[in-house]
């Protein structure tokens, strides 16, 4: 099951975010903080924009595994529909496990509450990440192009994190683009300069050089939707248990879908074919 909006914790980086509009500005007639703290306020306030729902394509490489979705989005989230695994369809017996799957959560508010619930921790972890940017760096301007501004950031000495996320933002420099009119997040990517350490190294590390990027893009007036999550970290945990955190999502073929549309409705969307199939 995905989630609308894609929150993400940050073992995947940021996976983000919604929108408000603000009156437009050039950088040169606000300060680089002012900017980055009204484009976090926006994020976190979604406008109606943003109860669009749609129908995407998701490629999503985990480690070795390679993954084609279908993504439904509805009002009480989304349903999604595996359609290849390493570029190869599925079997005949895997696209009915998939069906089965699809239907049997359409009709389980139980497995629907489960779902919800980690679709609001991520939301509330992805907001807790957004608080801190302000405060975790230093920002200065560093060009334009059209509406968008180039924003660099590295680490602000005088903050002190809160948790663990707040300790890997204090190891990290990159830079953001940010649409200057309606003050949104464009992308956002970064890198360790430094080791992070968790309890002096006993709980584990993240290595230095290990990087992240977001992009998005406004696939309709004032709807900016996740594009692309790019994570490749390596590091420790737990003394010597080796982790990898290497993720790439790729999200297209955007479909829009009706405002009202319910898991029930998700399921037919993505069972639409095969239904018709072994109807025949």
């Amino acid at each position: 099951m995905a989630t609308h909006n894609i929150h993400v914790p940050f073992s995947v980086v940021l996976a983000l975010l919604a929108a408000q509009t603000a009156v437009a500005q050039s950088p040169q007639q606000r300060s680089p903080l002012d900017t980055v703290k009204n484009v976090i306020y926006n994020e976190m306030h979604p406008s109606a924009a943003n109860n669009i729902h749609w129908k995407y394509r998701l490629e999503k490489t985990s480690g070795p595994r390679q993954e084609t979705r279908t993504v439904v989005e509805t009002q009480s989230g989304s349903l999604d529909r595996l359609m290849a695994v390493a570029g190869k369809p599925l079997t005949g017996a895997q696209e009915a496990n998939e069906a089965k799957r699809i239907l049997r959560f359409s009709h389980s508010p139980d497995e629907q509450r489960k779902a919800e619930e980690a679709r609001r921790k991520d939301a509330e972890q992805c907001n807790t990440f957004l608080r801190m940017i302000p405060d975790a760096f230093v920002f200065e301007y560093a060009g334009e192009s059209g509406n968008a501004a180039k924003l660099n950031f590295k680490p602000n000495p005088h903050f002190q994190p809160p948790s663990r996320e707040g300790k890997v933002l204090q190891q990290m420099a990159g830079e953001m683009w940010v649409d200057v009119r309606q003050q949104r997040l464009i992308s956002i990517s970064g890198q360790l300069t430094n080791e992070v350490k968790f309890g002096g190294g006993l709980l584990g590390h993240l290595e230095k050089g290990g990087r992240f990027i977001v992009k998005r893009a406004e696939i309709a007036p004032g709807d900016f939707e996740l594009t692309e999550l790019t994570v490749n970290m390596q590091g420790k945990a737990l003394l010597f248990k080796s982790i990898a955190v290497q993720q790439k999502e790729v999200h297209s073929n955007f479909e829009r879908m009706p405002d009202e549309l319910s898991l029930a409705d998700a399921a037919n969307v993505l069972l639409k074919k095969t239904l018709i199939a072994s109807n025949r």
